[in-house]
């Protein structure tokens, strides 16, 4: 692992990120439950307005991201300088995004969870309740930046079961 750790020797929060239908919240709230860390998903942060925009089809703008993006990594830091670890999962399809996230930190571990459209669009098809609709899910894939190899990113393909891609995670960090 690259970058500051705790005196465990464990990243102070694992940012995990992709598109919509990558499993982020379920991958998320597994790992949280597992090392026993504070847990957000970032669609909590989301105004009422910004839920029903998408609800409608209508993807954000960066300017409309902006506020949504400071209260995710507020809340980030908060934790972490409280001397807790987080867990948070956030689309944060740009690099800009997941910088100003990480905000120059180097103990905040990113994992990607990659999947082919193909498996995205069949999980979002088979998702009911959720603000998000699948046609959104082409505005997110021409939006992705994938991560780069100086962000030292953890990709995860996810065509695995939820609880292999934590195992995966877990075993990158012991």
């Amino acid at each position: 692992m690259t970058g500051d750790t705790t005196p465990d020797g464990q990243p102070c929060a694992l940012l995990v990120v992709g598109v919509a239908g990558s499993g982020k919240s379920t991958v998320g709230r597994l790992l949280a439950e597992r090392l026993g860390w504070a847990y957000k998903d970032a669609d909590e942060f989301h105004s009422e307005a910004d839920r029903a925009r998408m609800a409608t089809g209508h993807p954000l703008t960066d300017h409309d991201r902006e506020p949504w993006l400071e209260a995710v990594g507020q809340w980030m830091g908060r934790i972490v300088a409280s001397g807790r670890h987080a867990v948070v999962t956030c689309s944060a399809l740009k690099r800009a995004y997941r910088d100003g996230l990480r905000a120059g930190r180097t103990d905040i571990q990113l994992v990607y969870l990659h999947g082919t459209p193909e498996l995205l669009r069949s999980r979002l098809a088979a998702r009911a309740g959720h603000f998000f609709p699948a046609e959104l899910l082409n505005s997110q894939l021409a939006d992705l930046q994938e991560p780069g190899p100086d962000e030292h990113a953890w990709v995860v393909e996810i065509e695995r079961s939820p609880e292999s891609i934590v195992a995966a995670v877990l075993s990158r960090m012991s």
